[in-house]
């Protein structure tokens, strides 16, 4: 039976991680990207016993990574780190769905008309939508992501790395001051939750009267302040965003600042519960001449899987941005 490359992929990837893990004494997920290091640079650059070396180069060997398609890479590369995320408990690492992150792709590919753009993803956790998107759009864009977590931003930048993605990367809390040039266009799955520095939120339009800000809410603050006049922001939302207790705080916020171009509502089948349903909004920074459609773009996708329905959504999307951009 033929092994497609991503299977090959995942268990150089995943082999060479776990010898590298017992020997290192590390995480598996430590380990993998110290394999992914490993590859970019083209040599072993850990101390290994003789026996380990040997071993790993054998593997390398195996494998020339320019013969693989950037998607291949990122497959196989999001795999083994599902795998490594799914042995250690953390909830905060979760990584967005493939056919979620091509879809965040065709709309960044619809709404972006300029050749070249600055593109960000102040969440950018492994790299994983930041690539997919990436790979998608057929030019030149120039890419910064801000990640909090020292691990998950170690393995964005191999991602970036063996994609050959020129990303630059900024290990920071995102929602503390940004020194990056204003962006066209932002993505973000954007983390839920309570954001825990108090004296850092009152900065911040969104903030609440009393106890802690959502942080999803100051993300998507903190990304229109970085976005030029008349840029577009792609975000994965939870369904529920306009009905908690400081929904009344961001209605102002997008009143002032924002046009909503569309709300995209993801299947509940793709979610563990109802709770955590997502939905993929579109706004627009207000701007000089910057107009709001003549209606918002808004869709009830169906099962992703679905082709048939599929492709009349797209068709009917299609219909509407010759409607409302020309």
């Amino acid at each position: 039976m033929k092994v497609s490359p991503v299977e090959q992929l995942f268990t150089l990837f995943n082999e060479t991680a776990l010898l590298l893990q017992e020997e290192l004494n590390c995480t598996y997920l430590e380990a993998l990207a110290e394999t992914g290091e490993n590859l970019f640079q083209g040599s072993i650059l850990q101390e290994v016993s003789e026996l380990t070396e040997k071993r790993i180069k054998k593997q390398y060997a195996q494998i020339n990574l320019e013969k693989f398609s950037n998607e291949e890479i990122r497959k196989a590369y999001q795999l083994v780190i599902l795998k490594g995320m799914n042995d250690s408990v953390q909830p905060n690492h979760q990584m967005t769905p493939d056919s979620v992150g091509m879809l965040v792709g065709y709309l960044v590919e619809r709404f972006m008309k300029q050749s070249t753009f600055r593109l960000l993803d102040p969440a950018v956790g492994t790299g994983n939508l930041l690539t997919t998107v990436l790979n998608h759009l057929q030019r030149k864009v120039d890419s910064v992501g801000v990640e909090i977590d020292d691990l998950l931003i170690k393995l964005a930048y191999i991602n970036a790395n063996l994609q050959a993605h020129p990303i630059q990367l900024f290990n920071q809390d995102s929602l503390e001051p940004m020194f990056i040039d204003p962006v066209d266009a932002v993505i973000g799955d954007l983390p839920v939750g309570f954001y825990p520095n108090d004296v850092r939120a009152a900065d911040y339009q969104v903030k609440a009267s009393e106890g802690h800000t959502y942080s999803h809410h100051l993300f998507i603050e903190q990304s229109v302040r970085q976005t030029v006049p008349g840029g577009y922001l792609f975000f994965l939302i939870p369904n529920g965003l306009f009905e908690s207790e400081q929904a009344t705080l961001l209605h102002e916020f997008f009143k002032e600042h924002v046009i909503v171009q569309g709300l995209l509502q993801l299947p509940i089948s793709m979610f563990k519960n109802q709770n955590s349903a997502k939905s993929i909004i579109i706004l627009q920074k207000k701007g000089e001449a910057v107009q709001p459609p003549k209606q918002a773009l808004l869709v009830d996708l169906p099962n992703l899987s679905n082709a048939v329905e599929m492709d009349k959504i797209l068709t009917r999307m299609d219909k509407w941005f010759k409607e409302n951009k020309g």
